[in-house]
Order: C-alpha cells, then sequence, then structure tokens
C-alpha cells in the first residue's frame, strides 16, 4: 500500500446545513468541524457520531473546483475547531479564503496530501487532487483525521470508530474489485468528462486513456483539435462508453460521443459529490459501490 505525506495547515470555514443560525453556536457547544466537500462531510460524520458536530460547506452536487463561499459563509470561517479540506488544488475557488484564515490561526487538516497523491498524467509536477476515490488510500486520511481529532479534544476516544470505518472501507475496497473483476482486460480502458479517475484507474487496473476537458480541472475548454482527437482514440481502441459526473454538465461528453461513428454510452458517475436521497450514492462508501456497479455495467460485456 503507498505510503502517506503527512501534511497539516491551519485555517477554518463554517457553513451550517441545520436550520439554526450559524452565529447561534459557542464553544460550548462541543466540537465543531466544517468539511468542504460532501465526501468528506460523511466521513467525518462517521467518524465523530455525536462527538462533535460536522458542517459541510458545499451542497449535494457541487463542483470542488469552481465552488465560492458566500458571505456569510465567509463570515463564519472563525468559528470552527477544526477544518477539514482536501486541498492539492481541488478547491480552487476556496484557496484565496482559506490561506487569508490560516494567516489569522484557524486550524485546518488537508487530507489530499496525507493520501501519497498521484501526479497528473499530463503534468508530473501536479499533484492529482481526486484522492478519495481510492478507499485504501482513505484509510491514511482516517488516521490524520484521528490524530488532529485527538490534539482538538483528547478527552474523546475518536480511535474506536476509526477503526471501525477502516475496516468499512477495507471491506468496500473487497466489494469493488469483486464487482470490477467482472470487467475483461481488453475492456478495461476509461474516457472520461475530465481527469477525476486516475486513482480509481490505479487502484482497480484500469487505464485513463482519453478526457474531455483537458487538465485536471473542470474549468478548461477543450479545443476542437482536442476533441477531434480525443474521437480518433475511442474509435481506434473500440470505447464503449465515456464517463461523465453528476457535479457537472455532461453535454461535451454527449458531444464526442455523437460524432463517434457508432453508439458510444454516457455513463454518470458520482466523483466529487455524494447523490441526493434515493440516488443509492448518499454516503462516500455507496458512492464508491455505485460507481463500480456502472463502470462494471458499461464495460464488462
Amino acid at each position: 500500500m503507498n505510503r502517506p505525506i503527512r501534511f497539516v495547515g491551519f485555517v477554518a470555514l463554517s457553513l451550517l446545513m441545520t436550520a439554526c443560525d450559524p452565529g447561534s453556536s459557542t464553544k460550548d457547544d462541543g466540537v465543531e468541524i466544517v468539511v468542504t466537500t460532501t465526501v468528506l462531510g460523511d466521513i467525518l460524520q462517521s467518524l465523530v457520531g455525536s462527538d462533535a458536530t460536522v458542517q459541510v460547506l458545499m451542497p449535494i452536487g457541487a463542483d470542488p473546483h469552481d465552488f465560492q463561499a458566500s458571505a456569510s459563509q465567509v463570515s463564519a470561517l472563525n468559528k470552527a475547531d477544526l477544518v477539514v479540506a482536501n486541498g492539492l488544488g481541488l478547491e480552487e475557488g476556496l484557496e484565496s479564503v482559506l490561506a487569508a484564515s490560516a494567516e489569522d490561526g484557524a486550524r485546518v487538516l488537508y487530507v489530499g496530501p496525507l493520501m501519497d497523491p498521484l501526479p497528473f498524467g499530463h503534468d508530473p509536477d501536479l499533484p492529482d487532487p481526486h484522492v478519495w476515490l481510492d478507499p485504501v488510500r482513505m484509510m491514511d486520511a482516517v488516521d490524520g483525521i484521528l490524530s488532529e481529532l485527538e490534539s482538538v479534544d483528547g478527552s474523546v476516544d475518536w480511535g474506536a470508530s476509526g477503526d471501525v470505518y477502516k475496516e468499512e472501507l477495507a471491506v468496500a475496497d473487497w466489494e469493488l474489485q469483486a464487482l470490477l473483476g467482472t470487467v475483461p482486460l481488453w475492456s478495461r480502458m476509461l474516457v472520461t468528462n475530465h481527469d477525476s479517475l486516475r486513482y480509481f484507474a490505479n487502484r482497480y487496473g484500469f487505464e485513463v486513456v482519453g478526457v474531455v476537458i483537458p487538465g485536471g480541472s473542470t474549468l478548461a475548454d477543450p479545443s476542437s483539435a482536442e476533441m477531434a482527437n480525443l474521437v480518433a482514440v475511442i474509435e481506434a481502441s473500440e470505447i464503449s462508453a465515456i464517463f461523465a459526473e453528476t457535479s457537472q454538465s455532461a453535454l461535451l461528453a454527449e458531444a464526442v460521443a455523437a460524432e463517434v461513428g457508432r453508439d458510444v454510452e454516457v455513463v454518470e458517475l458520482y466523483t466529487a459529490s455524494l447523490g441526493p436521497s434515493g440516488s443509492g450514492a448518499e454516503t462516500y462508501l455507496k458512492m464508491l459501490r455505485v460507481n463500480a456497479d456502472r463502470v462494471a455495467s458499461a464495460l464488462g460485456s
């Protein structure tokens, strides 16, 4: 298993996902934790249970690359005891806010650097931020989170729930291996809407052979030459599906699929955000299973 790289910074963000007034809470209410993404929110809630309050900044379906904090969210930054962010450039629209709060001495844990990040294929010096799509790497993040929670409040036994959750991650990884084992070797090629599935590919024996939106962000625009080259790759490799994402438009992926001289399915995955109620992807572990099932169904025949 890849070994973690440790990095802890200091910053705070806050958004209450309840009907309560964010300004009404105090430190007497217990440990207050703020996270940036819905994936991290679910993981933190699983770890802390009723021993802390978890507040999630981004709503379901948000794209972390372009999410911007509102004025009320920025004004609540310093109310949390701990903030947990992905880092590695994922929260592009929050970087200046995070940096400013860090300078004021707020506390944050960036989990991405804890998970032995892979480089992007197009830029070996740029770390890929989509680390959560490998549940084994997430075990290293859990260890870092537990260590930070111990520093925030040593009166709580955070480790017990951490051990349980890491076991659940191991079970999920085994289930994904079994689901994806049905995909034949000659079909283990992925074309994605943007470059978000390299950790998934690395863990489960796939190869990313093309992306619709160039680079690791969702904010770039493909040129006509890049679109034509991708169509050629899909045709030459006999790709049967393009994997889009629920957190962004699939229009470009659909346009590429339409240019191929045969049927190419566009399949949505939950990558940057959990799914809404009833989606089957309401938690991080469920999201992983839904994604694996959709990939296996699209490529397994």
